[in-house]
């Protein structure tokens, strides 16, 4: 790797977030855009050659290093990792609704959700999965929420396109129904043909 691939290296692995193209060239005053890309681009086929257990992931507008998705479940099990807080099914679904909405009014996701949303919005800000984006137009110009960057790196999303399209939600939710049991003819085929 090059001495800039090397520092870059250096700080994503010190930096507990994603640091942005910007950040990173704030290490190095004489690198160009250009030159910060190849050197990125360095370190995750460094990992990527070599196998390494962790790897450069793109994510939430920034560049992070990460463990690999293989080896996530035995760092858990083993408490090497630190938890997320997990989030109750409210917390989830008005996530999902602003994710989807935004920016949208405290007042639309009540109406979506059909009940109270204020403490939920209120946790939500204070763990910094959410933030106001803006103000609405109706009367007392209500604020609009949206999602943080912070949201982007719960879920490893590079950016919001990289949500799932509602067709595919619809897909996922569908419930699941078990395959029908062979009947006896079925059986008795499958022996014939074996």
């Amino acid at each position: 790797m090059t001495p800039l691939a090397q520092l870059l290296e250096a700080a994503l692995f010190s930096a507990s977030r994603p640091l942005t193209i910007e950040e990173l060239s704030t290490l190095e005053q004489e690198a160009t855009l250009a030159d910060l890309r190849m050197a990125l681009e360095q370190v995750r086929e460094h990992y990527d050659f070599e196998q390494h257990g962790v790897e450069l992931v793109e994510m939430a507008g920034g560049y992070q290093i990460l463990t690999r998705p293989i080896h996530a479940a035995a760092i858990e099990r083993a408490h090497f990792s630190v938890r997320t807080p997990k989030l109750s099914a409210a917390a989830l679904e008005t996530l999902a609704v602003i994710a989807y909405r935004q920016p949208v009014g405290r007042l639309e996701i009540e109406e979506i959700r059909g009940v109270s949303a204020g403490g939920v919005l209120r946790l939500l800000q204070e763990r910094g999965l959410i933030e106001v984006v803006g103000r609405g137009e109706a009367l007392g110009r209500p604020l609009l929420y949206g999602t943080a960057p912070m949201f982007l790196e719960l879920l490893g999303l590079r950016d919001l396109a990289d949500l799932p399209r509602a067709e595919e939600l619809t897909i996922a939710l569908r419930p699941h129904h078990p395959e029908p049991e062979a009947t006896d003819d079925a059986a008795a085929y499958v022996e014939a043909e074996s």
